[in-house]
Formats: structure tokens, C-alpha cells, sequence
């Protein structure tokens, strides 16, 4: 059996709140970060998106750092990170791993108008900020694997800590919106011009958003308190579809959630929701929905939160993880925001509206471009 692995502590900040307490809490109240932007260095026609108030972040970094120095996405990252150090009460000690995770990474200091190096754009550059900050005594590990990242990281710590690399880790992961990004899925015509409606059979596309996350897991049982969650199976598949395109038979995801499964030794109908990842792209969500079905995973409740968050790119499994747990802690099941007629070829049953429900256990799950695929399954210690 394998060393049982906790996710002891957490930390998010998006334009949702700088807590997961305050995150939790807009959700639950059915708040939307996403709003109209009106930025033409970003796109040069008004678009839907969640962005992160840069006053509000530096007005919180000035706590930490002199806001010059560093550049946006790092500020975003080392907040969440110092709030899980701070909320997990552990020393860095040389058995104490450190995890990046992100999609672009500082991709905008590539614009002209950035006065930072344009090596900051490096990911391995970007992990050394981190870890120079906290002064961490490993080299930063860096998961770039599209939209899977945050997730994938997390499993990736349990591994790592399982195999006794590391006795316990501090996960980070962030994206950020940026002319990059946005004009990539508008060339797609994948933007939303309105909010998003995952699994709607109206909906239109994505909106985009920026967010940064950060957990501590440990296998150290005394390192947790009553509001800890256990990772308890979790599996990732590449189905190399296409570059873009999710496999039309889910089948890499529905690998990957074999996977998680077989390791939790747990059936479908042993788990109370699925976070799922609800892009509200009219290929992602159908490939989901198949996958859920090949599982038989229709009746179980299931959301996306792409309508709270839009979709934070890397950072999007993480922060909808976290999410999850606070869910579970409080036994809350959360509406998919925006969903009103289903929309896909299969019954999933796709939330609603907010229920208070008892949940010991969910499945968050993830899928990304080039084909790559993340399901991991979490269980509270309480309750």
C-alpha cells in the first residue's frame, strides 16, 4: 500500500479574493471574476476575461518584496506561495521539495515594452526567483504541460514523496492573461464574447483568466490538521490526438481516470462530485462528457468553475482543486456557473445550483493541448 500523502495547507489569489477562504466565498455567493476588458495592449477589440488588479496585488506585495523587481506573474505566485508557507507552519529543510507550475511563464517580458531581461521568460529562470526568494536548498522543478500543469504537479509531489525524494513539498503554480495567450485562442475563434457556459448547449467558447495557487503536501500526519485532504489515486495519459484537438472518444482522460481509480482501490459511484475542466469549448466539453459516461460517471454531480475563474490556463487544476477542498470541508456541492440546457451527447449530471450535501470524496480532472490528460482523486481526513 502506498505512503498515504496529504495536501496539508493552501493558498490561492485571483480576482476572486487573496484567500482560499475568500475565493470559497465568492464562489459560493455565485460571484464571477470575469469581466469586460478593455485593454487594446492585450487584444485590440473588447473581450471577457478575469484579470487580477494590479493595484490590489502590489498593494499586497509591498509586504513582501520591492514590487519593481519582479514582474507580475512572479509577484502573483510568491503571494500564494508565502501563504501556504505561512498557513503550513514548516521549516524549508534540505528534504522539502519545490514545484512550479505554468503554462507561459512570463511570457509578456518578450513585449518591447518590458523593462525586464528577456531571459526572465526562461521557466528555469522564473524558478529560481522563487526558490532564491524563500530559499529553498533544491533546484525548483518545472511542470509545463499545457493546461494539466497544476494538477499534474500535485501528482507529481506525490509521487516524488512517495518514492522518498522529498518528505514533503510546496507546490506553486500561475499564469497570467497576456497578448500571447489571448491572440492565440482568438486565431482559434475560441473566445467567448460573452461569459462562458460550460457544458451549455449554448455556449460560445472561452474566457481566459490569470490566478496563482499554492499547497503544501506532506506524508507527516502531524504536519495536517482536521482540515487536511488526502490525495489518494491519481493517473495522467497523453492520447497525442492533436495539437489543439481533445480525442473525440476520451480516451486519454478516461486512462488517466483508471488510473486514479485502481490506485485508490475505489469504485465510479464511490466518489460524491467531479470538478471537472468545463472550458466550455464545444470539443472539450463533449470529449469530457464521453469520458464521463465510459466511466460511468453520469449521476454523479459534476461542475466547471471556468465560469467563476475563466480559464486560468495552468493554474486552472490547481485553483479548482483548492476549490474542492473547501467544498468538501464544508459540504457544499457548487453550481457550474452558466450552465442552463445540456449541451453534450451524454446525461451527465451537471450542477445546478448550490447543495448542501454530506462529501467525503471528488475527482478533479484536467485535459490540455497536445493531448495530455490529469485525474486525481482527493479524500477528507474529517467528517
Amino acid at each position: 500500500m502506498n505512503q498515504p500523502i496529504y495536501v496539508a495547507a493552501h493558498h490561492c489569489i485571483s480576482p476572486l479574493g487573496f484567500t482560499s477562504k475568500d475565493n470559497f466565498k465568492q464562489v459560493f455567493e455565485g460571484q464571477s471574476g470575469i469581466t469586460e476588458q478593455l485593454n487594446s495592449s492585450l487584444l485590440p477589440n473588447p473581450f471577457f476575461a478575469a484579470k487580477i488588479n494590479e493595484d490590489q496585488l502590489n498593494q499586497y506585495f509591498t509586504k513582501l518584496g520591492e514590487v519593481s523587481n519582479y514582474t507580475v506573474l512572479e509577484r502573483m505566485m510568491l503571494i500564494a506561495l508565502q501563504g501556504v508557507i505561512e498557513a503550513s507552519g514548516v521549516d524549508i529543510t534540505a528534504k522539502t521539495g519545490l514545484i512550479i507550475s505554468t503554462t507561459k511563464g512570463n511570457i509578456d517580458v518578450l513585449s518591447t515594452k518590458s523593462k525586464f531581461d528577456k531571459q526572465r521568460a526562461y521557466l528555469p529562470v522564473l524558478a529560481k526567483v522563487i526558490q532564491d526568494f524563500f530559499g529553498f536548498q533544491h533546484q525548483g522543478i518545472v511542470v509545463s504541460n499545457a493546461c494539466v500543469s497544476g494538477i499534474l504537479s500535485m501528482a507529481i509531489a506525490k509521487r516524488l514523496i512517495q518514492q522518498g525524494v522529498y518528505e514533503n513539498a510546496f507546490v506553486v503554480s500561475g499564469d497570467l492573461l497576456s497578448a500571447f495567450v489571448l491572440s492565440g485562442f482568438a486565431s482559434f475563434q475560441a473566445l467567448c464574447e460573452g461569459h462562458c457556459q460550460p457544458f451549455s448547449a449554448n455556449r460560445k467558447g472561452i474566457n481566459l483568466g490569470e490566478a496563482a495557487a499554492a499547497v503544501f503536501i506532506t506524508k507527516h500526519a502531524h504536519e495536517c490538521n482536521e482540515r487536511a485532504i488526502k490525495i489518494i489515486g491519481d493517473g495522467s495519459c497523453n492520447d497525442a490526438n492533436h495539437i489543439s484537438g481533445p480525442s473525440r472518444t476520451g480516451e486519454g482522460l478516461v486512462q488517466s481516470m483508471q488510473q486514479a481509480f485502481k490506485e485508490a482501490g475505489i469504485g465510479a459511484q464511490e466518489i460524491d462530485y467531479v470538478s471537472a475542466h468545463g472550458t466550455a469549448t464545444l470539443y472539450n466539453d463533449e470529449m469530457e462528457a464521453i469520458a464521463l459516461d465510459r466511466m460511468g460517471l453520469v449521476d454523479v454531480p459534476v461542475n466547471s468553475l471556468k465560469g467563476y475563474y475563466g480559464h486560468t490556463l495552468g493554474t486552472a487544476g490547481m485553483i479548482e482543486a483548492i476549490i474542492g477542498f473547501e467544498a468538501l470541508t464544508q459540504n457544499q456541492l457548487i453550481a457550474s456557473k452558466g450552465f442552463d440546457e445540456l449541451g453534450v451527447s451524454k446525461p451527465i449530471n451537471v450542477i445546478k445550483e448550490n447543495q448542501q450535501v454530506p462529501l467525503h470524496r471528488f475527482l478533479k480532472t484536467a485535459s490540455g493541448f497536445g493531448g495530455c490528460n490529469t485525474a486525481v482523486l482527493f479524500e477528507k481526513l474529517v467528517g
